[in-house]
Parts: structure tokens; sequence; C-alpha cells
């Protein structure tokens, strides 16, 4: 089980929930995502994604000027 971070400060959405799905292809079932992004609705397309493709949002917080989510695969 691995964990991998994406960055997606600075982007707009919807281009952090794209990288996401860009991530996804490399992810094993078990591994987790851990994404920051800044932009003002990813905490809303981050958890339509992870309803969208089900997997698992084990959390999302404030951290700062952005949000961090980790997504379990």
């Amino acid at each position: 089980m691995a964990t991998s971070v994406l960055d997606a400060r600075g982007l707009k959405c919807p281009q952090p929930t794209l990288k996401i799905t860009v991530m996804a292809v490399k992810m094993k079932p078990g591994d987790i995502l851990e994404v920051m992004a800044d932009c003002p609705t990813f905490e809303k397309d981050v958890r339509d994604w992870c309803l969208r493709a089900k997997k698992t949002l084990l959390w999302i917080k404030e951290e700062g000027t952005a949000k961090k989510a980790q997504i379990q695969f």
C-alpha cells in the first residue's frame, strides 16, 4: 500500500480533478492519494469524483488557504 501526493494548488477547477483522474490509473487497490488544491470548488469536486469513481474519501481538511484530501483506491 503506497501513498502518493498530488499538489494541485494554483490550478483552477476542473484541473485538480482531471489530475486525480490521470493519477488514478497508476494507483493500486488500497493505495492512498493525498491531494492539495486551493480552487474554491475543490471540496465539492473531489467528493463528486469519489462517488463517481467509487473510491473512498478518507478525509478532507483545510490547510492554510488550501484544502487537503485523502482518497483510498
